[in-house]
Parts: C-alpha cells; sequence; structure tokens
C-alpha cells in the first residue's frame, strides 16, 4: 500500500528500476514520520470525511486507505514505526556508501534483536501488564483493545521508558510472541499464556554512562512535574555554579555499573509508576561481564584498572621525554602493548611482593619464586618503545647497532635511578622499570635499524634491499606494533565498549584452547572491524551485543575468497579498498589463510602471517557458530538466561591426551572461566612495602612446560592450553602421527623400532612418551589422561 501510495503522489513512476523503488520506499520512510504526519490514499475533496488530524488523537501511527476512515496502522505503536524509521535511515546510508557487500548486508544479513540491541529486558508474567493497565488507568486503551491488557499497556510503557532513558536512548523496540493457534471450538489463549513481552534499547554512548539526571531549579514550576516522575529518587541539591536543582543521582561505581544504569531506571519507572516489580523484570545488558571482571573487584570490569596503568605510561613517557645526560634526544615513546590499547584481558594492578614469600636476588635487587612455595603472582612487563633521534653517530653496521642499544639500555636505567628513583634492571634488548608497582619494559629503538637488516651486498659490492626475518620481526615490533596500539588506543576514545568487546572475543578465543593459534593483534583487529564497520547494525554500545556480533564475523565471514579490511582512522578510500580486494584475488595462494588489512599493511597481513593454520581458524569457525544461537537463546529466555559460561567451557572430548595440571602452580588461576571460590596465596601485599624490589617477570610454570612440549614433540602432536588458569593442556596426535617411518637414528626420539614386513620401521612410542610428558611436568603436572579409544598404534 505504501508502494501504491507513492504511485500516486508520482514518487514512483512506470520507468524506474527495482532498485530505484527501493530506494525511493526507503528514502520516505526515512524521511516521513507518520506519527506527526499521516498520509492517505484518499484524494476526496469530501468534507464529511474525517481529517488526518482527527485520527492522530486516537492512533499513534497514521495511514488512511483510499476510503479516508480506516487507518491501515492502527495497530501500530510510535516505537513500532521508528524502529522502521531507523532502518530505513541506515539501510539509505549503506546503499549510499557503495559498498561491494552492500546488497548482501542490506537484504540477507539477519538481525535478530539480541544482536541490533545494547540491552534487552523480559517482562513476564504478562499478568502484571494487568496491574499496570488500572495503575496507568487505561480504561479507554483496554476497551480499545477488547480487553488485551498486553496491547493497550504497550504504548504507555514505551513511552514511559524513552521518557525516563532520555539521552541514553537512541531506539526503543518491542517484540511479543506470536498468538499460537487454537481449534475453532475452544477458546483463545489468554493472554496471560502468551510468554514474554521483550524490549531492545538501542543506547547513545555518550549519554550512557552519566550518573546525574538534572532537573529543574527548585522554583522552577516544572520542578513539581519531575519530582512526580522520578518520585524519591529525586532530591535537591547544590551545583558548583550555586545552582539549586532537583537532580537523581545513580549508583555506579565502576564503568561496567554505568554502563547498567538504564537497568536502574527501567526498573524503578516500571515500579513506580506501572506496578511492576523489580523480579518481574528480566534485565538482560551485563551477563557477560562476569567473565571480564577484575581479580580484586567483581563490580568492575577492568577499565578503571587499564585507565590507570595507562596514566602510568604516560607519567613515564614525560620521564623519558625529560631525561638529562642520554647522548641522543628521544624522539618518541610509543606502547607496543594490549593494555595501552585497553584490549588486555585482564589488566595488571599495581604489585606490591611479599618479600618472605620469594627468593632473594641481591645482586639484580630482584626476586625469584620459592620451590617450597605456590607459584608467584603473574606479572607481565609492558613493552614500551623508546626511539632515539637520528645522528651520524650511529654506526651502519647491524652487530654494531645492538652493541650501542644495548649501551644505551644501560644508560637509560642508570639515568631513570638517579634521576627519579626508579627500580631498574638493564639487558642488551631492553630496561624493565618498576613505577608505582606496574612494570613495564623498554626497547630502545633506531629507525634505520629495519633497512640496514635489509642490506645485502654482492660479491661486486653492490647493495641492495631484501627482507629478512630478522629485519621483518624487527619492523613489526618497534613500527608496525606501536602504530596499531596508537591506533586502536585511538578507537576506544571514540567508542568506550571497544575494550570490552576486544577483551571478551579474546577471553572466548582462549577459552577454547585456540589463543596460541591467534595473535592479540588478529583479534583486536577483528573487534575493531564491529565498530569501523558496523554495518548493517549501528555501533555497539554494549560488551554483550559487540561480543555476538563477533562471534557472528567470525562465523560467516569468507576467509578464503576475501581479506578483512579495518580501515582505521578512514585511511582507505573505496577505489584503494577496491584496488586491496584485486590484489588480493592475484595473490591469494601466498597469502596467510586468515587475511586482515589495515591502512599500513595493505598486502601482507602480518598480524596473521605465523597462524592460524586452516585447521585452527576452521574449528573457530565451528565453534563461534555453534556458541552463537546457544547464547543468543540463553539471552533471550524470559525465564532467566542460564549459565551464560557455558559456551566458553571449551569442549574436551575431541582431545587424544588431556594432561591436568597442579592450581598451586598456576599462577593465573583465578582468571579460569570457572573461578575457583579459594586459590593459593601468590604472595602479594595489599599496600607498598619499605622498599621495593624487582617482582618475577613473565613467569607462567604451564606455558614453559608447554613450550618444552612443543620443542620436544611438536612433530607429533598439537598442544592446546586456556593461558587464562587453564587446568588442562589438551593434546592431538598429528593426521601422520602413527604412520611408519623409515629408520633414522637422528629420528628416534619419542619412537621405538618394529618389525612390519620384515623391514624395520620406526613407530611412536606411546607409553614412553605419555611418562616423558609427566616428567617433563614433574610438580606441575596431576595426571596425564590417555583417550586410547581415539587413537591405536
Amino acid at each position: 500500500m505504501l508502494v501504491a501510495f507513492l504511485v500516486s503522489i508520482r514518487k514512483i513512476h512506470t520507468t524506474m528500476s527495482g532498485y530505484q523503488v527501493l530506494r525511493s520506499v526507503l528514502q520516505f520512510l526515512a524521511t516521513t514520520d507518520l506519527t506527526v504526519n499521516g498520509i492517505s490514499l484518499c484524494f476526496s475533496s469530501d468534507s464529511s470525511l474525517p481529517a488526518l488530524a482527527d485520527f492522530h488523537q486516537s492512533f499513534p501511527v497514521v495511514f488512511l486507505d483510499s476510503s479516508g476512515r480506516l487507518n491501515l496502522c492502527a495497530d501500530v505503536t510510535a516505537s513500532t514505526y521508528h524502529q522502521v524509521q531507523h532502518e530505513a535511515r541506515l539501510s539509505m546510508v549503506l546503499l549510499d556508501s557503495k559498498a561491494d557487500d552492500g546488497f548482501q548486508l542490506l537484504l540477507m544479513t539477519p538481525k535478530p534483536m539480541i544482536r541490533a540491541f545494547d540491552h534487552i529486558l523480559h517482562l513476564c508474567p504478562l499478568s502484571r501488564l494487568q496491574a499496570a493497565c488500572h495503575r496507568l488507568k487505561l480504561w479507554p486503551e483496554l476497551q480499545d483493545h477488547g480487553g488485551d491488557y498486553v496491547s493497550a499497556a504497550l504504548g504507555p510503557l514505551t513511552t514511559l521508558l524513552e521518557q525516563g532513558l532520555g539521552s541514553r536512548l537512541h531506539l526503543l523496540a518491542h517484540s511479543r510472541p506470536p498468538v499460537s493457534e487454537w481449534d475453532i471450538s475452544q477458546d483463545p489463549p489468554k493472554h496471560r499464556d502468551s510468554g514474554a513481552l521483550t524490549l531492545g534499547l538501542l543506547l547513545r554512548p555518550e549519554g550512557l554512562t552519566s550518573v546525574l539526571e538534572l532537573g529543574p531549579e527548585a522554583d522552577q514550576p516544572e520542578a513539581a512535574d519531575f519530582r512526580q516522575f522520578w518520585g524519591s529518587r529525586s532530591e535537591l541539591r547544590r551545583f558548583q555554579d550555586g545552582a539549586i536543582r532537583e537532580a537523581v543521582v545513580w549508583e555506579a561505581g565502576s564503568m561496567s555499573q554505568k554502563r547498567l544504569i538504564p537497568h536502574q531506571v527501567v526498573t524503578h519507572l516500571l515500579a513506580l509508576h506501572a506496578d511492576i516489580p523489580e523480579t518481574c523484570v528480566h534485565y538482560m545488558g551485563g551477563l557477560l561481564d562476569a567473565l571480564i571482571q577484575g581479580l580484586k573487584e567483581t563490580s568492575s570490569t577492568g577499565e578503571e584498572a587499564l585507565a590507570a596503568a595507562v596514566r602510568c605510561y604516560d607519567e613515564l613517557s614525560r620521564l623519558l621525554w625529560g631525561l638529562d645526560g642520554l647522548p641522543l634526544t628521544v624522539s618518541a615513546v610509543q606502547g607496543a602493548h594490549p593494555v595501552l590499547r585497553y584490549t588486555e584481558v585482564f589488566p595488571p594492578t599495581p604489585v606490591w611482593p611479599a618479600y618472605s614469600f620469594h627468593k632473594h636476588f641481591p645482586e639484580r635487587a630482584s626476586l625469584l619464586p620459592r620451590p617450597d612455595k605456590p607459584c608467584p603472582a603473574y606479572v607481565e612487563p609492558m613493552t614500551v618503545v623508546c626511539h632515539l633521534e637520528g645522528s651520524g653517530q650511529w654506526p651502519q653496521d647491524a652487530e654494531a647497532i645492538r652493541r650501542v642499544r644495548a649501551a644505551f639500555q644501560l644508560r637509560l636505567a642508570e639515568l631513570l635511578t638517579q634521576q627519579h628513583g626508579l627500580q631498574c634492571r638493564a639487558t642488551a634488548t631492553h630496561t624493565d622499570v618498576l613505577k608505582d608497582g606496574f612494570v613495564f619494559r623498554i626497547r630502545v629503538a633506531y629507525q634505520r635499524e629495519p633497512q640496514i637488516l635489509k642490506e645485502m651486498r654482492s660479491p661486486e659490492g653492490m647493495i641492495s634491499l631484501r627482507d629478512t626475518p630478522a629485519s621483518l620481526r624487527l619492523e613489526k615490533d618497534t613500527k608496525q606494533l606501536p602504530l596499531l596500539t596508537s591506533a586502536l588506543h585511538g578507537l576506544q576514545q571514540q567508542h568506550p565498549a571497544f575494550s570490552g568487546v576486544a577483551r571478551l572475543a579474546k577471553r572466548w578465543v582462549r577459552a577454547q584452547l585456540l589463543g596460541e593459534g591467534f595473535t592479540d593483534e588478529s583479534l583486536d583487529l577483528v573487534a575493531a572491524a564491529l565498530f569501523l564497520h558496523p554495518e548493517p547494525f549501528t555501533l555497539p554500545s554494549s560488551p554483550q551485543v559487540g561480543f555476538l556480533r563477533f562471534l557472528f564475523l567470525v562465523s560467516t565471514f569468507d576467509w578464503k575468497n576475501n581479506p578483512l579490511i579495518v580501515n582505521l582512522n578512514n585511511e582507505l578510500t573505496v577505489e584503494e579498498q577496491v584496488e586491496i580486494r584485486s590484489g588480493f584475488l592475484a595473490t591469494r595462494k601466498q597469502l596467510p589463510v586468515m587475511v586482515i588489512i589495515t591502512p599500513q599493511d595493505r598486502k601482507n597481513s602480518i598480524w596473521t602471517q605465523d597462524g592460524p593454520s586452516p585447521q585452527i581458524l576452521q574449528q573457530l569457525v565451528v565453534l563461534a557458530a555453534e556458541a552463537l544461537p546457544i547464547l543468543e537463546k540463553q539471552l533471550m529466555d524470559p525465564r532467566g538466561p542460564g549459565d551464560v559460561r557455558t559456551v566458553f567451557r571449551p569442549p574436551l572430548d575431541m582431545y587424544d591426551v588431556l594432561i591436568r595440571l597442579s592450581p598451586r602452580h598456576i599462577p593465573r588461576h583465578r582468571q579460569a572461566v570457572d573461578s575457583p571460590a579459594a586459590s593459593f596465596c601468590r604472595g602479594l601485599l595489599r599496600e607498598p612495602g619499605p622498599s621495593s624490589l624487582m617482582p618475577v617477570l613473565g613467569y607462567d610454570p604451564p606455558q614453559l612446560y608447554l613450550a618444552q612440549l612443543r620443542e620436544a614433540y611438536g612433530d607429533l602432536a598439537l598442544f592446546f592450553y586456556d593461558q587464562h588458569g587453564g587446568e588442562v593442556i589438551g593434546v592431538l596426535w598429528k593426521p601422520t602421527s602413527f604412520q611408519p617411518q623409515s629408520f633414522k637414528a637422528s629420528n628416534t626420539k619419542g619412537r621405538m623400532v618394529v618389525s612390519q614386513g620384515g623391514e624395520m620401521v620406526m613407530v611412536p612410542n606411546v607409553e614412553a612418551i605419555l611418562e616423558d610428558f609427566a616428567i617433563l611436568g614433574e610438580g606441575l603436572v596431576r595426571a596425564v589422561e590417555a583417550r586410547s579409544e581415539r587413537w591405536t598404534v
């Protein structure tokens, strides 16, 4: 009927293509508000017909048929029409962007409510809406809807919540389960038996975390209305400018609590005005927060700890810039660690080690683990790249540059200790600095060193440049990684939900024991893509919805035939992106299985060069495809979400061998998906001690054990582990492990000689290998479980 109306007003004509008709319809919906200015298919001048204004007094949305007496949108609520307008605007933006996949995004990508809205709430049982109708005195609405108290209360309730959420809310939508069929000889189903009323909140990030609802001044007439609307939550407050105003202050100390202020608003207003108690409001907004909550404060998801670490880094940067006595001045200080781009899953907190818990190493002013104590707390230094100015004094030989850098590292530690009293420990490659309980690892860099490493001299003395593993690694560590860290730091400043989404994504991947196959940077970039290219959705404003979209992206993206282009800072034009896709298809065989392109890395996908393998990526895609519907079903269940940690628990039945570890020697045991109620003391003080020694750095026995296993048996098996407190190492034999091999003296590790068909061949000695697993991990390994039904020799 809408198309017929557009034809009648000549917005659509017979020469238009189907695409042009679609654009015209979307343009009309996006720019016309039928809740204010209704439309009609009746063009009669009969004065006896009711005017559009008459219909607006009775219906929220007005679209009259050709008789001029029937409102085709009589049952459409204002919030539903605003949702249609919203989707039309998004569609127009997508069509105007001329994206290659615009058609697929617009017409073939599902947008379920749980994935489209930041927060979801379920009102049930629906019988409570009957009391709401009485409280709101909706007698006329009840008569209009034939006693359907759900439909009668829907409009007033959405208006109430829209007014209360105010600047926090961009859009409110609702969904009712369809009415089930019934036999004509039976009574129709009761409204209270039709499930739950589901509301979706699309939030504005700029106003979401404000704890203050500022009302009118006390002497203004609107003050009484404000007090009546907010009830007991409204109170008079004096502000710094001297004004005395009505205000509502919500209790929220951490960023995660501030993101859930809409929960407080909704439950308060529904209880106050609609007689709907909090027990009938099932709010789904922060149920996944527990997976990334800090160790000490369960109410925080780590944003405050990350901000504290970044502030400490900023202070250290200023100290480096102001150092006196360096032969060359500092030209740049850049962060190169996930903490400094807000994507570390569990951010560091200030560390104050208990000296009685450790052995002392006085010569290095350091602490060491004690064998009779549990493993000390895990402390990972935050990498900082310190660039020194170019000078003719720098040598042009790679080995000489390394020696000069080592001298700078020593001098840096000396000056920081002398001028600022910081505890430092210098090595030839880096300087560890302890500041305010945080440990930073400063690496001195010279901008021309990667180029010098590329220089190849021919016998004739000609110099050519060629990438080498050393030059690529150094360029990535000192140039690409700091640039990426800076760009993602800026992205977090624009979109506060980015940190939570990236950390949840990495927590899930590592919980599936697949973390070793993916670099931190590659997963951060996948999460960044959800904010830089959110189509067909809006930008995520909560970690929960961002994580659901991460699972959808991973499980549906065509990794084989398309690169994932992450247009950081919007530096790539549409033409350049088309060129990148063309180059990708031409060089696909030389590229890794997972290709992620950024403006600084347009061809090589450096963050996925070393992984994942095709098998690991396929496993991640399968797990994401399985986890997404399970989690969405849990969050959309009005009876409660159940155990959302289910999708974070890894499937262990696929592994051939399970190596179970002792929690005593797992330093990050409390970070496990199923966090233990109690764990071992890790030798930390609550407050700074009288003096400061360098804590034990990077000591993680399970990771050291894994490195030994991979070095010794990497040719026979793959090893999988969750670095965040996992108690199990999964072992998969490689497909070729049990194929007999010809005897070689250099290839006897883990194998035994047997006779097959009169020929001496070598096969794995499984019993000896399993025994070696236990011997290598003595004290750490609790048990080795061989699942012999999955393999045979």
